[in-house]
């Protein structure tokens, strides 16, 4: 009988989708000069990172079922629009907004107050990743040749601002549009303190996508010293992210130095490089959607995913742990409430992380739990929203919110063995590597 609901949920989501498709294609405007999408909701009309790479992740997935022909190659166009978009407003020194947004002022806000000399956080690790994603789904990686010298600039623009060399780590400058707005690791912390296991984690992915990108066309330097950055950064995230106490992933704090003062602190000083954040918050699985997690270590942590103490819901997981003292559930925006709320983007990412470390049995319950919250508020509200409640599944705020909740779609494709949209070859070898 739940399998049958399941199903029926399933075939609903499906439609609902289809159906609001052309809600998120967006067409151009002002200083966005080409297609994309958006989330939809309040987020009219917003070109952000990593949704537009979750929205493509979603739809990409759909694009062969519609039945009006015209569809998939808008979407492949809105798609490979978010890239010319994103590296349209790249400034000289490499830096790239994490959202462009037209209003009352002639170019990206978050480029107005880079050229005063305020640095603050760039485009998200995605933009590597969304280009492969499109290009994997299309065969043809020839549109993003012209791209590849604002890709090294990207990268160039990541090691100079927010590479901390004594961690090997990267960091937040601030917590502005950090993704998780008020992930308590970074969310009212001083600038460039923090080294976000979510940033570090998906920089490992963006890495990879990057050298793949570089080999299409056969700069092998420059893609082996993408992937030796890569095994760095991984090497780092064990040794300062991985607390072996706690079996556990945590970001950390870097702001760690001798201050010395007068003729005090002249003997042994700070000689550790970091010291663990340890409030357990959802960005902690993200080591098993990117692979770097040991065996060992992903079993460790499986066991807090459906844990009632914990992060376990009957609707997926909690953003934080619910024993955590910040674990709360107002209703806001500006920021957005990732302090236990359900996110559909989180309940993949850790649904992903379970396939890719053989837990097909945990991936199939995160499934179930996943599609019956969205297929309920389908039939209570006829439309989806941004985040939900953990504990009734009723949704919080931001109806008409599309987005990321597409991926409940993506988990059931991929338990019927389809291939992840992502890195689909990086994906296989990771699995091949855990299963030994």
């Amino acid at each position: 009988m739940e399998d049958k609901r399941t199903e029926q949920y399933r075939q609903e989501l499906k439609e609902f989708v289809m159906s609001h498709t052309e809600d998120v294609l967006k067409n151009p405007r002002s200083f966005i000069r080409y297609p994309f999408i958006d989330p939809g909701s309040v987020y009219d009309g917003n070109v952000w990172d990593w949704d537009t790479y979750w929205s493509v992740y979603g739809f990409l997935n759909l694009a062969d079922s519609y039945q009006d022909p015209s569809v998939k190659p808008r979407i492949i166009e809105h798609a490979q629009g978010n890239i010319r978009n994103f590296f349209d407003h790249q400034l000289e020194d490499g830096y790239i907004p994490m959202m462009i947004e037209v209003a009352d002022w002639p170019e990206p806000y978050l480029n107005m107050r880079h050229k005063e000399g305020k640095i603050m956080n760039m485009h998200k690790p995605f933009l590597c990743s969304q280009m492969c994603l499109i290009s994997d789904y299309t065969g043809d990686y020839a549109w993003t040749e012209e791209f590849l010298s604002g890709v090294a600039k990207y990268f160039d623009c990541y090691d100079h601002y927010y590479f901390h060399e004594n961690s090997g780590l990267y960091v937040w400058q601030d917590d502005i549009m950090i993704g998780m707005d008020n992930d308590p690791a970074t969310f009212g912390r001083p600038p460039f303190s923090t080294a976000n296991i979510y940033l570090n984690s998906f920089m490992c992915v963006e890495l990879e996508a990057g050298a793949k990108l570089y080999r299409q066309f056969g700069k092998e330097e420059e893609a082996k010293k993408l992937l030796e950055k890569r095994q760095a950064l991984i090497e780092a995230i064990q040794q300062e992210c991985w607390d072996k106490r706690d079996r556990f992933f945590y970001s950390v704090d870097v702001d760690i130095k001798t201050r010395k003062y007068d003729w005090f602190h002249q003997g042994l000083g700070v000689f550790w490089k970091t010291l663990p954040i340890k409030v357990r918050v959802w960005s902690g699985f993200i080591p098993m959607y990117a692979g770097i997690a040991t065996k060992e270590q992903a079993a460790d942590m499986v066991k807090h995913i459906f844990d009632p103490d914990t992060f376990g819901s009957d609707f997926g997981l909690t953003t934080l742990s619910k024993d955590e003292k910040m674990f709360d559930l107002s209703v806001t925006n500006n920021p957005s409430n990732w302090l236990g709320p359900i996110w559909l983007v989180a309940n993949y990412v850790v649904f992903r992380g379970l396939l890719n470390y053989g837990y097909r049995m945990e991936a199939e319950i995160m499934y179930k739990r996943t599609m019956r919250l969205l297929g309920t508020d389908l039939e209570k509200t006829g439309s989806l929203h941004e985040y939900y409640n953990p504990f009734n599944g009723e949704p919080v705020m931001n109806g008409g919110f599309i987005n990321w909740n597409i991926l409940a779609l993506n988990m059931a494709d991929e338990l019927e063995g389809k291939k992840p949209m992502c890195l689909p070859e990086l994906l296989e070898k990771q699995a091949e590597k855990q299963s030994l």
